[in-house]
């Protein structure tokens, strides 16, 4: 009896340890995948995950006085700021939605937290009629898939180019400014505004 005790013991030791090992295996295959650590020939941008999309369906922000100019001012004092997955810190850097999230919130303006859950927020707008302080939306590295992955802010249209801010886990990795070239319109999803139309006449 004492022996079959000592066996069982054994056999669960053995097991416990085995599954103790498959776990750091996995952490050290999911590290592996990470934004830090992909190849940097094409912008990688990932976001933390945010609430279903359809929790902001139908919300926009109560913009107050703020002026999107001032947005956009803010945006760019945070040129250079690295990027780092899941944050909103400027002291250590941003996500992409992280990024428009402490822009906003640095005007005491709420917005959702995950790019994904800007789908369906604030209203929709050509990309010939965009302006300075309205949001780019697209998809992830994979645009094939048609779901919202990343975003940045409409910095300015110079020469009819559309230029737009945003924190990027790419080559460039940080915030920066970026035209909307051929990558980019092909991972294009649309353009929305936050801000009433009066104030960007």
């Amino acid at each position: 009896m004492t022996n079959n005790v000592s066996v069982r013991q054994v056999f669960c030791i053995v097991a416990f340890v085995s599954i103790v090992n498959g776990c750091a295996d996995g952490q050290n295959t999911r590290q592996q995948i990470t934004p830090e650590n992909t190849e940097v020939n094409e912008p990688v941008d990932v976001d933390s995950p945010g609430q279903k999309k359809e929790a902001f369906a139908g919300i926009e922000t109560n913009t107050g006085n703020i002026h999107p100019d001032s947005i956009v001012a803010f945006a760019r004092m945070l040129i250079g700021t690295p990027y780092l997955y899941a944050s909103a810190n400027p002291a250590k850097g941003f996500d992409c939605s992280g990024f428009i999230t402490y822009v906003f919130n640095h005007f005491n303006l709420t917005v959702p937290r995950s790019s994904v859950d800007f789908t369906h927020y604030g209203r929709d707008i050509q990309v010939e009629q965009s302006k300075p302080g309205d949001l780019i939306l697209f998809t992830g590295t994979d645009s094939t898939v048609r779901i919202v992955g990343h975003m940045g802010i409409v910095e300015s249209i110079k020469n009819d180019t559309l230029h737009f801010i945003h924190s990027t886990s790419g080559k460039q990795k940080g915030v920066v400014i970026t035209p909307l070239g051929k990558y980019y319109r092909s991972r294009f999803v649309k353009v929305i505004r936050v801000f009433p139309d009066q104030l960007f006449q």
